[in-house]
């Protein structure tokens, strides 16, 4: 599987809590927190849930 990189752009301050809680379980914490994760399904569905809080790159 390939690796993607997922940082955190927008507070979540006005977020929704289900949002709030996919972001921590994502591994992010504080606006500019980045984290490596494997392109699962699971990750990749959780990031198309809060994709408006995140931006995603891909690693090589």
């Amino acid at each position: 599987m390939s690796k993607i990189k997922i940082r955190l752009v927008r507070s979540t301050i006005g977020a929704l809590p289900k949002h709030r809680a996919t972001v921590r379980s994502l591994g992010l914490r504080k606006i500019g927190s980045s984290k490596i994760q494997e392109a699962s399904p699971a990750i990749m569905g959780m990031v198309k849930a809060v994709s408006h809080l995140v931006s995603v790159e891909e690693c090589k």
